[in-house]
This record gives C-alpha cells, sequence and structure tokens, in this order.
C-alpha cells in the first residue's frame, strides 16, 4: 500500500507491524485523522470553479514503484500544456493535494508519501507533475513541494527497501523514543519492555 510509506519513514518497526505482521490499534490521533478526511475521501462531493476542478479518493499505481493506493484530492487547472482528461474539454494539469491532521514535520515522511503519489499519477496519466501540495488541517496551511529529482530519488530508494523488508518477512528490533507514545501500536510493539528487556540481558551476560 502507498500510504506504508509514511509509516515507513516514521518508523520501519511501525510499518512492518502493520504490513508485514498485519497487526492495527486505533488511537485519538488515527480516529481524529479519519474523522477530518471524511469530506475529503468522499467521491460524489463534486468541486469546479471557472478553470478548475477537483477529483477525490483517485485510486492510482505504478508498476515503476510497485505500489498502489488512494490520493486524497488532485487538483486540475486548465492549461494548454496538460493532459487530457475524460469528459472534459481542453488540457488540464494535475496536482496532487494530500491531507493532514496534524501540521508540518521535520522529516520527509509526509513529503515522500505524496511524491510517491505524484509518481504514480504520473504514470497513470503519462505527464509530469512538477510541483504538489499538503494541506495540514491544525495550521491551516498548505504547503507547496516541488517534486525534484532529490525527493524521487529518495522515495525509489525508500520504496525498494520497503519491498525488501516485506518479501523477507523482517521486523526491526524495538527502539524507544518519544514519538513512541503517539504510535496507536505502542501496546503491540512494547518498546520499552524491549529495551529493558536487552539492558537486563547485558547486564546478566555481557555483550
Amino acid at each position: 500500500m502507498l500510504s506504508g510509506i509514511q509509516h515507513f519513514c516514521f518508523c520501519k518497526r511501525s510499518w512492518s507491524l502493520i504490513h508485514v505482521e498485519q497487526l492495527w490499534e486505533e488511537n485519538y490521533y488515527t480516529i481524529d485523522g479519519m474523522i477530518k478526511h471524511e469530506k475529503v475521501d468522499n467521491p460524489f462531493i463534486k468541486e469546479k470553479r471557472k478553470n478548475i476542478f477537483y477529483s477525490r479518493s483517485v485510486p492510482i499505481s505504478s508498476s515503476k514503484l510497485g505500489l498502489n493506493g488512494i490520493i486524497d484530492m488532485v487538483e486540475f487547472i486548465k492549461d494548454g500544456e496538460g493532459v487530457n482528461v475524460p469528459g472534459k474539454k481542453g488540457l488540464w494539469k494535475p496536482y496532487v493535494i494530500e491531507y493532514k491532521r496534524g501540521k508540518e514535520k521535520p522529516d520527509l515522511r509526509d513529503i515522500s508519501q505524496l511524491v510517491a503519489q505524484v509518481i504514480c499519477l504520473e504514470e497513470d496519466l503519462n505527464c509530469h507533475i512538477e510541483k504538489s501540495f499538503i494541506y495540514y488541517f491544525k495550521t491551516n496551511t498548505r504547503l507547496e513541494v516541488d517534486i525534484d529529482e532529490e525527493k524521487r530519488e529518495f522515495v525509489i530508494d525508500t520504496v525498494k527497501e520497503m519491498h525488501d523488508m516485506f518479501e523477507n518477512r523482517i521486523t526491526p528490533d524495538a527502539e524507544f523514543y518519544k514519538k513512541c507514545t503517539l504510535c496507536s501500536l505502542y501496546d503491540l510493539c512494547m518498546p520499552r519492555i524491549t529495551k529493558k528487556r536487552k539492558s537486563i540481558e547485558n547486564y546478566l551476560y555481557g555483550d
């Protein structure tokens, strides 16, 4: 699943528990995120302006990445250098809009998901997308993201590692960080206990 790349960049163990071991638990953050996505995820809501229209819950896939998923929203702007869209006159440039419940992150977890979505949509529409957007509910801001080669290479390398771990059924050992308590899988992962167990082993038996 394409959405897994965000989990992978946040915590490889968390990703593996979800996608390799098929474990899942809800918490406040996951439920709140689903509630905020309800309107965005409704494909029957139509929105159009003079030279812009929006498609919601757009299914995508990529043979290059070996991923499939759903884009929250695609913004199409009428442009002579765009692509043909069934049922629409003229040419249209597509831009992905990914919705997130929180605020901008200091790492690449949100951006990597957006870039992966762009690569998939480019493959589906046979086009090139130079930028796209992440909308953050908490700060009510729309972040413009340049889809440059550095970000694309990061996503391609990350996806290769994801496929390798999935095919070899690898679940990394637990580590404990402050961010762990925010994870819905905290009680299943039990990072504190794992770290404590390792410390006892080192104390009894040495390295």
